[in-house]
């Protein structure tokens, strides 16, 4: 059993050496990303990573689609479903700051439909329907347009699906995640603006970010651009390819498309002190813990207002993920750091959560002091620390030596959480490391034991119990 390090503090703005431990760490990190897409067997993965300001990291690994055999690049469009939300809030919020609808406004005022009909969900207020406390129910009575079963609404259809039962819970009785309460936003996105729901969002968000590979909803003169969505191995080894739609109505809460380096730049816009898109207050309002999922598990995350705020590490992130026909997808960021990450695939069930959690750790890791005696940025030997890192795989296992920052560790890529059971290493000789620190169940006290070609490169590692490890060079698949 292996025990998971507690969770490292967190600095609130980062130093210049900082920049440059976390700008070292990233060639590892996109290393693990492209181990995992391989290990999980996900037809693609797109990722990226901002701070200081800037796109520190874009990547993609694998397939934009397996059946074409089409490398994935980092300019194919996903499609980011439920990150909608945020811009969707983003908007409504807007109009707020310009007067033109108040958060209190009854939805029924400005989806007077509603209220001819006599249905309660007139009176639950624009705020409820944005933290998910209007009592909506989530996907209607028939959700199968998720499954390509049929179209998705129109507003027409739409407008029934809420008066059909629509309204499983009384307004403020609890969290209750709606989208069809976000699709309902999108029509009060509209009527108060005067422009569609597209048009708005990409006028007042999209184009003032020069965002110009994210739009609100399925792009057909773009279609060649999008990566292929692809179904899961849930039920079967084999994946299917899954086609794009339209999601009409419903483009408010699950339309969007974006790539990774898009979706960390519209991230940065929501960080303390940005106001392109809105103002502190408005922000501090978005990303204030409204609900939290799961009253009964402490651990679970928390709802604001379009944005979900939980626990990484020892950020505090704000964010969302978005399920898809095809693509799982994941944006999370730390507002007072400037950090943001983003991860996408392109199959039903893409690790995508897992992915962007692991790249927060693994930054948080660069970040961390070495304990004492272990700071390994020059060892006491005069031996370069990065001379043993690399990838070594054994018939047990595999094992990554890496220095990120300060610290030299061994790694356990195998698993979704890349810092879980690591061990902390010290320089022991020209030849040799010392594994300090670890689990009890491993080979603490003992050491690693290197040889190498005469041009300086790792021919064998004796790791963990003596067994020899090889080198991995690259990965097939």
């Amino acid at each position: 059993m292996t025990t998971t390090p507690e969770a490292p503090e967190v600095p609130t703005a980062l130093t210049a050496p900082q920049i440059a431990d976390l700008r070292a760490a990233l060639p590892y990190v996109d290393g693990w990303l492209a181990y995992r897409r391989w290990r999980e067997r996900v037809p693609g993965v797109q990722a990226a990573v901002w701070f200081d300001d800037a796109l520190q990291l874009s990547s993609a690994h694998g397939l934009a689609d397996e059946e074409a055999g089409a490398p994935l690049t980092t300019e194919h469009l996903f499609r980011i479903a439920s990150h909608s939300k945020t811009f969707t809030a983003t908007a409504v919020l807007q109009l707020v700051e310009r007067g033109a609808l108040r958060l209190d406004d009854p939805v029924g005022q400005h989806v007077p439909r509603l209220a001819e009909a006599g249905s309660r969900l007139a009176d639950a207020t624009v705020r409820e329907l944005l933290e998910h406390g209007a009592g909506v129910i989530r996907d209607g009575l028939d959700g199968d347009y998720w499954q390509h079963g049929r179209p998705f609404p129109d507003e027409a259809e739409l407008i029934e699906m809420l008066l059909d039962r629509g309204d499983k819970a009384p307004a403020g009785a609890g969290f209750n995640y709606s989208n069809l309460g976000y699709s309902l936003l999108g029509l009060v996105v509209a009527a108060v603006s005067g422009r569609s729901y597209g048009d708005f969002v990409t006028e007042s968000i999209v184009e003032p970010l020069g965002l110009r590979h994210t739009g609100p909803e399925w792009d057909e003169s773009r279609a060649d651009e999008y990566a292929a969505g692809h179904s899961g191995r849930h039920v079967s080894q084999t994946r299917v390819r899954l086609a794009h739609v339209d999601t009409r109505a419903m483009a408010a809460a699950t339309g969007f498309y974006g790539t990774a380096s898009d979706l960390v730049r519209y991230a940065s816009a929501h960080f303390d002190g940005d106001e392109r898109l809105l103002g502190e207050h408005s922000k501090r309002l978005a990303q204030r813990e409204a609900w939290q999922s799961d009253a009964s598990q402490p651990e679970s995350a928390h709802y604001g207002l379009g944005f979900v705020i939980d626990r990484v590490g020892g950020h505090r992130v704000v964010g969302h993920s978005g399920g898809y026909p095809g693509h799982i997808t994941r944006t999370l960021f730390d507002p007072a750091l400037g950090l943001a990450v983003s991860v996408l695939t392109n199959a039903v069930d893409g690790p995508a959560t897992a992915l962007s959690s692991g790249v927060l750790r693994l930054l948080d890791l660069a970040l961390e002091p070495a304990p004492p005696g272990l700071a390994t940025r020059a060892s006491s030997s005069g031996v370069d620390p990065a001379r043993f890192t690399g990838r070594f795989a054994g018939e047990f296992g595999i094992v990554d030596v890496a220095l990120l920052g300060e610290n030299l560790v061994a790694l356990h890529p195998s698993g979704a959480d890349p810092v879980d059971g690591l061990d902390r290493l010290r320089v022991a000789g020209p030849d040799e490391l010392l594994i300090a620190r670890g689990n009890g169940f491993g080979a603490v006290g003992e050491t690693m034991r290197y040889e190498f070609d005469a041009d300086g490169r790792v021919s064998r590692l004796r790791g963990a119990g003596g067994m020899s490890m090889r080198p991995v060079t690259e990965l097939e698949g």
